[in-house]
């Protein structure tokens, strides 16, 4: 397969290791030519992904027409906030015929857009002109790159309405130890990805706060409920949520050393304002700007989810964590059920 992948992070450097160990043509986009060149002279980006290197054979580019000649596939693995931007760009640099020719994107960025509420596969189609659903798949999970690069053994969803595409993702990008399964729910994928991201920052304040296993497996119980309700209104299948994208990757981002959105909650329980933790990141922890779409949703949809309140509180209304969680904890009693 010729395929494109648009950005140069952590995760886009880990694909590119993986798929060239099964023979693929690959570009890799990075849109800082500075940041472009030292990528190429070194084939490593040690403050995020020390020790693992580019393979030679990958075509490493600030231009996304150059990145995008010739290729068939384009994985997206830019920030969510940045996918508009960059689609963007590329409408503008790339020839409609070429765009045309492209079978498949491959979406593996994960966060919805803030104002616009947008998920990624619906920045796509609004972007791309002329493009259908049946040419897009979502790769999610529980995937850390720092360990997909060193090959550990992982498992993902690739979810499409395509299934010949989805099946075509499973079989190309498998190896003995990245597992691929099939799901046909886009959306709940999507969602899935998206909202574990705000539940991991509440489960790295707990973690800040110095609290234990029992206020972490309630959160994380809890913080299904949200998820699933959120799923429900926006049409998704809840038993995507007991799945890898759902349960399976919001224990990992929760729990994991490598978990930039745990990492943030961490930082805002020790007392440190939304600006100082941004600074002391060094790469994006998608969670933060969708805790302002997932709140801004809850709203919309007229959804109870108040752990997605108080995170958002902490973060841009500046309620400390301490009393986010006494507020958390003195809610009304109710029975536990799902819809309450």
């Amino acid at each position: 397969m010729n395929i494109a992948i648009l950005g140069a992070g952590s995760w886009a450097i880990a694909l590119s290791v993986l798929l060239r160990s099964r023979g693929h043509n690959l570009s890799l986009w990075e849109f800082n030519p500075a940041d472009a060149e030292a990528l190429k002279n070194t084939r490593e980006l040690p403050a995020k992904l020390p020790g693992i290197k580019v393979p030679d054979e990958v075509l490493i580019t600030p231009s996304i027409a150059t990145a995008l000649e010739g290729k068939e596939y384009v994985i997206v693995a830019v920030p969510s906030q940045t996918t508009r931007a960059t689609l963007k760009s590329l409408v503008g640099a790339v020839p409609q015929a070429a765009i045309d020719g492209i079978q498949g994107w491959i979406v593996v960025s994960k966060g919805i857009e803030c104002d616009t509420l947008s998920l990624m596969t619906d920045v796509l189609m609004q972007e791309i002109p002329g493009l259908s659903s049946n040419k897009i798949v979502v790769i999610s999970g529980p995937s850390h790159a720092e360990e997909v690069s060193r090959n550990l053994p992982t498992a993902v969803v690739a979810a499409s309405t395509n299934q010949h595409l989805a099946r075509l993702a499973q079989h190309e990008f498998s190896t003995k130890t990245f597992r691929i399964y099939t799901n046909t729910d886009v959306r709940g994928v999507e969602l899935a990805a998206s909202v574990k991201n705000v539940i991991a920052i509440a489960a790295g304040i707990c973690d800040g706060l110095g609290f234990g296993d029992n206020s972490k497996g309630a959160i994380l119980t809890r913080g299904m409920v949200e998820m699933v309700r959120l799923g429900r209104k926006m049409g998704a299948k809840e038993q995507t949520f007991n799945g890898l994208a759902g349960i399976g990757d919001l224990i990992t981002t929760a729990i994991s050393k490598h978990s930039r959105n745990r990492r943030m909650g961490e930082l805002i329980a020790s007392g440190l304002t939304l600006s100082q933790a941004l600074k002391r990141m060094t790469m994006v922890a998608e969670g933060v700007e969708t805790t302002k779409s997932v709140y801004q949703l809850a709203q919309k949809y007229d959804i109870e989810m108040p752990i997605t309140q108080e995170v958002y509180k902490t973060l841009f209304e500046g309620k400390s964590a301490l009393n986010a969680v006494a507020d958390l904890m003195m809610r009304e009693r109710k029975p536990e059920r799902l819809d309450q």
